[in-house]
């Protein structure tokens, strides 16, 4: 590989993995200022919680809308847009006086720009703009990304809360938000028009209505449903699941931060093993095993050592699924319309991220114990590993060959 174009990766993958970092530590962030704000304009915790589970069902929505826009116009433009609606999300939130235009601008507005400027709109890119040996290497490093912001960026969002009030960290981060906008420039993802008596290239109507009737698009859907309920029911309830145990409140928070650091090791193995190794078969160990430790966590004491520990593992876990997801939508459909294929299986990770946040609360309420929702994703884990063991991952179907582009692409 020539030094340039060693260089061109280099940059591309280092401005993808720290835009990927500040889009999703940022957006993490907004759960700790539910306390200051509700005490400040009197608002209730279920009111503030609506609004940030109406954002995460509006981001699963306009993900694949966002998609399509990045498929046409290139995904740089489209990171570029979603920043300056988080920047403008984040300080509306700022300003707002009343619950309702809270929620318009954290929920819907909010909802939209980490859509835009979110993890598959920056993966999709990256697949298109690198050559087919390093996509997986690629959505790994940025999927690591996402989580060591969650890990390093959520702790300084929390210094300046304290340090300067709730609607001076909004504007604040709001302001930080825009950093993404040169970060974005590398993304630079745009497809080429077809050369004069080329074949023609498929269009995105026909590439959607083919990815909707190919059974694998509904097992990598389904397989992303159930990754999004383990995930949202983990971080929304571990932390009170520790407390129903009488533990410490600390060894709650301490759980989600090692879930966030080991993911960072688990998203660049999947990453790594996504360019070697059958991603489908991956996929059903990655499932297999959430099962297997989620049903082992069930039987065993719990103590602050056994909490802590399946934390540590479940972390190794955690969105190790995007990288050969991702890898398999490439490979079954194509990376011309992939942003926006992708876009729709990612719908399928937030629904289940809304109704594991959801289930898990309804189930406690009922029952006074979280025994059936733990049961619920023991089941669906093996679920999730019998349906992708049904993905294919040979020979692609037959579409128009997609066109990388630029230099980095050529590498």
């Amino acid at each position: 590989m020539p030094i340039s174009t060693r260089m061109s990766v280099a940059v591309l993958l280092t401005c993808g993995v720290v835009t990927a970092a500040l889009a999703m530590g940022l957006r993490q962030s907004l759960g700790l200022f539910l306390a200051p704000m509700t005490a400040a304009q009197g608002w209730s915790a279920s009111g503030f919680a609506f609004a940030i589970a109406l954002q995460v069902l509006c981001n699963g929505i306009t993900q694949p809308i966002w998609g399509q826009v990045a498929d046409r116009i290139g995904g740089r433009r489209v990171v570029m847009i979603g920043a300056v609606l988080q920047a403008v999300a984040l300080a509306g939130m700022a300003l707002s006086e009343s619950l309702f235009w809270f929620t318009v601008f954290a929920g819907v507005v909010m909802g939209c720009a980490v859509s835009a400027a979110g993890m598959p709109v920056i993966m999709a890119s990256l697949t298109r703009l690198l050559p087919e040996r390093m996509r997986g290497r690629a959505t790994g490093l940025g999927t690591a990304g996402s989580s060591f912001g969650q890990f390093l960026v959520v702790p300084l969002v929390a210094f300046g809360l304290h340090g300067a009030g709730w609607q001076w960290a909004l504007f604040a981060i709001a302001a930080v938000s825009l950093l993404m906008i040169p970060l974005a420039l590398p993304l630079n993802d745009q497809v080429a028009q077809p050369a004069p008596g080329a074949p023609a290239e498929e269009k995105a109507g026909a590439a959607l209505s083919r990815a909707l009737r190919d059974p694998t698009f509904w097992f990598l859907s389904f397989g992303f449903f159930v990754c999004g309920l383990h995930v949202s029911f983990m971080a929304v309830h571990l932390p009170g699941f520790v407390a129903s145990c009488h533990l410490p409140l600390g060894v709650g928070a301490a759980a989600i931060s090692l879930i966030g650091l080991f993911n960072v090791a688990g998203s660049l193995t999947a990453g790594e093993l996504s360019s070697k190794w059958k991603r489908r078969e991956l996929l059903v160990i990655i499932y297999a095993a959430r099962g297997v430790l989620i049903g082992g966590f069930m039987l065993v004491e719990k103590t602050t050592v056994s909490v802590l520990v399946f934390s540590a593992i479940m972390g190794l876990l955690w969105l190790s699924t995007v990288p050969p997801t991702v890898a398999l939508c490439a490979r079954n459909f194509g990376t011309r319309w992939l942003a926006t294929i992708f876009g729709l299986v990612f719908l399928g990770h937030q629904v289940g991220g809304f109704t594991g946040a959801w289930l898990g609360g309804v189930v406690f309420d009922r029952t006074g114990s979280y025994d059936t929702m733990w049961l619920i994703a023991v089941i669906a884990a093996f679920a999730g590993a019998g349906v992708s063991a049904l993905c294919r991952d040979g020979a692609p179907a037959p579409m128009a060959p997609a066109r990388p582009i630029g230099r980095v692409a050529e590498a």
